[in-house]
């Protein structure tokens, strides 16, 4: 039995872990640490802190007192740290707040972890969430990232997770804290933030709203489904070695105007074969007798945006 500390479990990939973790390990004691900031919404896991499933404790991962309580109070074993500031376009407009949770919360968990633990680490994982991001821009025809692949980091939101993850690797280097890191791909999937790609085009072509793509939508992302990355997570607590990183990918490239126009055609169609869902939505272009492609708007394209 773990008993496992989750920061940011109430965000996207963070619920969706918390979920996917209680369903397969459900002796496990699981506490729930996050802010609830914007992206947050407790709702993703609230039947599981109905039923007393899990601890939920609002409160931000850069308070040093409260994060050590809850290792004393709780006697945590293993650490997911998923909590952060993620949206790269937030970070261009506001960069302050990703300093102090990505990099200063990082370094908050990992200092409470390492005193907490010092004395024996033995049966002891801390798992730091990161991003594919830190690794910079691939040209066209480059072979994917790998674990090898150097640092560079070309927005603020992915020069604090770079940060990050330096900090984790030293404190395993250093100090012998027993850790792993996972850098991932774009995530999709339930309880996604509206501001992020796909979500967005969802709601805005219901809502018959713009569907605004940077450039000339040729940026090419690998998509990853939100479980299989969790299942990846759970296969590195259980196998993963101290000190490595693992790169989790979809293998699923795609520009993004490939992917809102896939996105758009398969909304037209469902709505086309089902009148009872087509009358919940009478904005939408379907219900005005127009594809929801029609509703693409390119703008100006965002400073440092990787191509691929």
């Amino acid at each position: 039995m773990r008993i496992i500390l989750i920061t940011g479990g109430a965000g996207f990939i963070g619920s969706n872990f918390v979920n996917f973790w209680h369903h397969n390990n459900k002796d496990d004691q699981l506490t729930i640490l996050d802010a609830l900031t914007y992206a947050g919404t407790i709702s993703s896991i609230k039947h599981l802190i109905d039923d007393n499933k899990i601890t939920f404790i609002r409160g931000d991962i850069c308070n040093k007192e409260l994060v050590s309580d809850i290792f004393s109070d709780h006697a945590i074993d293993t650490v997911i740290n998923f909590a952060a500031e993620s949206h790269v376009d937030r970070s261009i407009a506001s960069p302050d707040d990703f300093l102090q949770t990505n990099i200063l919360g990082t370094h908050t968990l990992l200092s409470v972890a390492y005193n907490s633990w010092k004395e024996d680490f033995s049966n002891k994982k801390y798992h730091h969430i990161s991003t594919d991001e830190v690794y910079g821009d691939l040209g066209v025809e480059d072979p994917a990232f790998t674990e090898k692949t150097p640092y560079a980091p070309r927005s603020p939101y992915a020069a604090t997770k770079a940060s990050s993850d330096h900090l984790v690797r030293a404190y395993n280097i250093t100090y012998g804290l027993p850790v792993t890191i996972t850098n991932c791909s774009n995530n999709y999937g339930p309880f996604h933030f509206p501001e992020k790609l796909i979500p967005l085009v969802i709601t805005n072509a219901l809502d018959g709203k713009p569907l605004p793509i940077y450039g000339t939508g040729m940026n090419v992302r690998d998509w990853l489904y939100v479980e299989d990355h969790c299942r990846a997570i759970a296969v590195v607590l259980d196998k993963g070695r101290s000190g490595e990183t693992y790169n989790v990918g979809g293998d699923n490239e795609i520009t993004n105007i490939d992917l809102v126009k896939l996105i758009c055609n398969l909304l037209d169609a469902r709505l086309e074969s089902s009148p009872e869902l087509l009358s919940n939505f009478p904005k939408c272009s379907v219900a005005n007798r127009l594809k929801s492609e029609s509703l693409i708007q390119f703008v100006k394209d965002r400073p440092g945006h990787d191509r691929r």
